[in-house]
């Protein structure tokens, strides 16, 4: 399979203007100085809207007229899928989805635009993990995990399985001797062993339990831990990845599949169809999914970005961030976008969780850390009502929801609260 490129960015000939907007919003919205973060991998996915006979169709067409080596999904029923396993590979059919992703050239997709009506082609991302605010201090603060009620509930989360695709785990952290814990890396050889931080301090809000001096600041400490490295020690991946680790997660039966992630949306713009067919396969196997809603917002200055991707598929519950005292974050983007919501929110400002050894514990601040803490509270309801089906789970999550005076373009139905 082709690589991804993160080092240059490729538009698809058709759609060019479109593309080269979102990269001038993108330039433009963003305050910090960082450097070009490119958008596209150079890869593509097909969306395939017509069954069986699209996929023949597909099959037939990358090998007979664009002399593609194809992969399918179902060649990995005893595995997950990994890219390492497809390097002889141009294409991977992703059946359980409807979706092929495609490593080829310009005038190939040329090809393909022009062959059949029955094809969506998207452009595949690159992935990053948000720009979370770095606390001045390390100071523990239980502020998240007491305000959502998670600190006197009676429900642990015991048995209940939940995945995390972020940056990975350290395993060995002490705090998790003798947790569950399930580790995957759909990274191009990179271990599942977190040397980013931001999937530990994830993981331990969602999952954790207390620290070295008894400070409680994880949310379902009873969980079974899934570790799904879907981004580089860099912080950045190929959506591709994302899509991988979702699917592992479902068939593992994970009943929460929680991502701390995400690409930034522009005004106008809707969500990824391989996303979506991503989260609609994981809640036909029993899952939830919440995914960050992104940082880009700078609510002080009067700027409001919409929510990111993949937080904006309409299966996918989109995560905002509230502080201490239930007042949106400044960073936390907005609802503008027709299909990108802010459903919940969660606690994502001045967030203490756990940090790869030796640092042991951090402070930050984002949706990345809201987004746990609502998939921790999943985890009780799920262990509350262990026969409801994902649409259930979220009807209760909604209604038990503490309300707040705020829009709900920034806050959805509010605070996320546990059982």
């Amino acid at each position: 399979m082709k690589k991804p490129i993160l080092g240059t960015q490729t538009f698809l000939p058709d759609n060019q203007e479109r593309l080269l907007a979102y990269e001038k919003f993108v330039k433009q919205s963003s305050i910090r100085k960082i450097d070009e973060k490119p958008l596209y991998t150079g890869r593509y996915f097909v969306i395939l809207r017509n069954g069986n006979k699209s996929f023949e169709f597909a099959q037939n067409l990358f090998e007979s007229k664009l002399g593609l080596s194809v992969a399918h999904s179902s060649d990995f029923r005893a595995e997950s899928i990994n890219e390492n396993s497809l390097q002889n590979a141009d294409a991977l059919i992703y059946e359980h989805l409807g979706v092929v992703l495609v490593g080829c050239d310009d005038e190939q997709i040329q090809i393909l635009e022009s062959a059949n009506a029955d094809f969506i082609i998207e452009p595949e991302k690159v992935v990053y993990v948000p720009e979370d605010e770095p606390a001045p201090l390390n100071t523990p603060s239980t502020w998240g995990i007491e305000i959502t009620k998670a600190m006197s509930s009676q429900y642990t989360g015991r048995g209940v399985k939940v995945a995390v695709l972020d940056t990975g785990f350290d395993v060995s952290h002490p705090d998790f001797a003798g947790r569950n814990i399930t580790t995957n890396s759909f990274v191009p050889d990179e271990t599942a062993e977190d040397a980013h931080g931001h999937g530990t301090h994830c993981i331990g809000s969602a999952c954790g339990s207390v620290d070295s001096n008894g400070l409680r600041y994880g949310v379902a400490s009873e969980s079974l831990i899934y570790a799904g490295k879907v981004l580089s020690n860099q912080g950045s991946g190929a959506q591709s990845w994302i899509l991988n680790g979702i699917t592992w997660a479902a068939n593992n039966g994970c009943k929460v599949i929680s991502m701390s992630l995400g690409s930034q949306v522009f005004p106008g713009q809707s969500f990824d169809m391989a996303y979506e067919r991503a989260a609609q396969f994981a809640i036909s196997k029993g899952a939830v999914l919440v995914a960050a809603a992104g940082n880009e917002s700078r609510r002080s200055w009067n700027q409001f970005n919409p929510v990111g991707s993949p937080a904006n598929c309409p299966s996918i519950l989109s995560v905002g961030a509230l502080d201490s005292n239930l007042a949106v974050a400044d960073f936390s983007n907005r609802a503008i976008n027709s299909t990108g919501l802010v459903d919940i929110t969660g606690p994502g400002v001045l967030i203490y969780s756990s940090w790869p050894m030796p640092m042991r514990y951090r402070t930050i601040s984002g949706t990345s850390m809201a987004t746990p803490h609502v998939a921790g509270i999943l985890a009780l309801l799920w262990e509350q009502n262990p026969t409801s089906t994902p649409d259930q789970i979220i009807e209760q999550l909604r209604n038990t929801a503490q309300e707040l005076p705020l829009m709900p373009e920034d806050v959805g139905v509010g605070l996320s609260i546990a059982p």
